[in-house]
């Protein structure tokens, strides 16, 4: 561990990422669940928050219900639910067209958001105001090209995160960034991104929590992502070993995490 240790006694809120910080694929990491039990024990809270628009928040109470980790909705948030949150407050009323998974559409269609499904049919003759392309592991052709087609016509062009890659067994897959820069090239328009690291995630876990940032830290694999979204909007961050970061990627790094642990394992006797 680097970094101030007695840093963890100030924070009242650990916002954990999932695979490569509590999971890698579907083996539970060692102390994973005991640093959960230790946050408990010591009176303060945890949130889950994934960037994988791919699934919704059901999906991943179910798989952390088989690492004995047991969860209730209001303790996970994803870059679909921030959203979600920043639709109904900037594009109220507003016709949506979602690139996106059919657990992604639903989660839309649950929370209101007038959808334009770009088929055949009396749908296809709205023309959105927003497109929003996820984590869209459902891609086709014909999807990627509406999408195109409706920012290429003014539509406003909004992303549930950045991330570039996804990390699967064996190796990486396309994510959301990937998705984005395509229809960015074809358009000649860039994204607003949502999720992590931007501040509509900090904003989101704080009215949902009632906590005050100073008392919140982001804890995850990745630099860019989970370190930042806490370093850059006044909340802390905290890196664990246990994912993509390796240690010397931190020197090359601009973002620099309030402290480094090997897991969170580790992190229990500093709460």
């Amino acid at each position: 561990m680097t970094g101030n240790r007695d840093i963890l006694k100030e924070i009242k809120l650990f916002v954990l990422d999932m695979d490569g910080t509590f999971y890698l694929g579907d083996r539970r990491l060692d102390g994973a669940l005991e640093f959960i039990h230790a946050v408990e024990a010591a009176g303060k809270q945890f949130l889950f928050f994934t960037n994988n628009s791919s699934k919704a928040p059901e999906n991943y109470i179910h798989k952390l219900e088989k690492m004995d980790c047991h969860i209730t909705r209001d303790q996970i948030v994803t870059s679909g639910d921030v959203t979600i949150r920043y639709l109904k407050e900037f594009y109220g009323g507003k016709n949506v067209y979602l690139m996106g998974t059919k657990a992604l559409e639903e989660s839309f269609t649950k929370a209101g958001i007038s959808l334009v499904n770009g088929r055949a049919g009396s749908e296809a003759e709205k023309t959105p105001d927003v497109v929003v392309i996820g984590f869209d592991t459902e891609l086709t052709y014909e999807k990627l090209e509406r999408a195109c087609t409706y920012i290429r016509n003014g539509a406003v062009f909004l992303a549930t995160h950045l991330d570039i890659n996804c990390p699967v067994e064996g190796g990486f897959i396309p994510d959301c960034g990937a998705m984005c820069a395509a229809i960015a090239l074809s358009t000649g328009a860039q994204p607003k991104y949502l999720g992590k690291p931007f501040a509509e995630t900090v904003d989101m876990v704080l009215d949902h929590t009632g906590m005050k940032k100073e008392a919140v830290a982001f804890v995850g694999d990745r630099i860019y992502t989970d370190v930042a979204t806490g370093v850059n909007n006044g909340a802390k961050g905290f890196l664990v070993l246990t994912g993509e970061t390796k240690p010397e990627d931190v020197e090359k790094s601009s973002v620099k995490p309030d402290a480094i642990f090997d897991s969170l394992g580790e992190m229990i006797q500093f709460l």
